[in-house]
C-alpha cells in the first residue's frame, strides 16, 4: 500500500483553491457528525461556516486541522493530500487552529504563550513578535503577566496572536466571539479582517451569524452534518431562511 500523505519538506503549491474538502464523513462511534460534505475555500478568502450546537462546525475544523480523522473522504490544501496527517505536522504546512475555549496557557506569560506558537521554527523571531503586539496592544501591556490572569477578550487576542506567530497559510478560528461583550466582539472582528488583508485565509466558524456572514467572502451553513445552504456572504446575509434561523428575524410571508 501506498503512502498517500504529502512530502512536509515540500512547499504548497499557489493554486487558486486554497483547500479542498470532498465528501468527507466523520463518526463518533456509531453516529455520523458530518454526512459527506464537500466546500472549498480559495486562497486568501474567508469562508464562515454556519449551524446550531451540533451541526457539524467544530469537527469540520477539527478534521481540517487534523484533530480527527475522516472515515471517508479527503481533503487536499494547495493540491497536496493531507487528510490523516497529525495535527502537528500540518502546522507546518500553514494550518493553524484556534480552538473554541481559547486553550491558552495559564501559568505561562503573554510573551511565553507567543514564543510557543512559534515552536516550528527552529528560533523565536523578534519581527514576529512585535507584529502581534503591533496588531494586540492589549498583550503589549500585558506581556509579563501570565496568561491566566487576562480577561477573556485579551485571552483571545493571545490565542489568536500565537496562531500567527506559526505564520499560517490558512487559520481556522472557531469561535472567536463567544462569551466576549460586543464592544470586544467588534474589534476582534476588524482582527480578523486585518489578518485576512494580510494574505491569510481564514475558515471561520461562528454563531454570531450576522458578524460572520459581514466579513464573509463566502459562508456554508451546515444542518445535523449535512450542507444546506451555500453562497457568498450577502446572499446568506439575505436568506429569508438565514434570518429566521440564524438571525433571528421573523420573517412574514408575502
Amino acid at each position: 500500500m501506498t503512502d498517500a500523505r504529502p512530502d512536509l519538506s515540500k512547499p504548497v503549491a499557489a493554486c487558486e483553491t486554497l483547500l479542498d474538502v470532498d465528501d468527507i464523513e466523520v463518526r463518533y462511534g456509531a453516529i455520523a457528525a458530518l454526512k459527506g460534505i464537500s466546500f472549498t475555500v480559495g486562497r486568501g478568502e474567508v469562508v464562515a461556516l454556519l449551524g446550531a450546537n451540533g451541526a457539524g462546525k467544530t469537527t469540520t475544523q477539527k478534521t481540517v486541522s487534523g484533530m480527527m480523522r475522516p472515515a471517508r473522504g479527503s481533503i487536499t490544501l494547495g493540491g497536496r493530500r493531507i487528510d490523516g496527517i497529525p495535527a502537528h505536522d500540518l502546522i507546518r504546512l500553514g494550518v493553524c487552529h484556534v480552538p473554541e475555549g481559547r486553550h491558552v496557557f495559564p501559568r505561562m506569560t503573554v510573551a511565553e504563550n507567543l514564543e510557543m506558537g512559534a515552536f516550528r521554527f527552529k528560533s523565536v523571531d523578534r519581527k514576529d513578535i512585535d507584529r502581534v503586539l503591533e496588531m494586540f496592544p492589549r498583550l503589549r501591556e500585558r506581556y509579563k503577566q501570565p496568561a491566566g490572569t487576562l480577561s477573556g477578550g485579551e485571552q483571545q487576542m493571545l490565542a489568536i496572536g500565537r496562531a500567527l506567530m506559526g505564520k499560517p497559510e490558512l487559520l481556522l478560528l472557531d469561535e472567536p466571539s463567544m462569551g466576549l461583550a460586543p464592544l470586544i466582539v467588534a474589534q476582534i472582528f476588524d482582527i480578523v479582517r486585518e489578518i485576512n488583508e494580510l494574505g491569510v485565509t481564514v475558515l471561520l466558524v461562528e454563531q454570531n451569524a450576522a458578524q460572520a456572514l459581514s466579513l464573509a467572502d463566502r459562508g456554508y451553513v451546515l444542518e445535523t452534518g449535512e450542507i444546506v445552504l451555500q453562497g457568498t456572504g450577502p446572499e446568506l446575509l439575505a436568506d429569508d431562511r438565514v434570518r429566521a434561523a440564524y438571525l433571528g428575524e421573523e420573517i412574514v410571508a408575502g
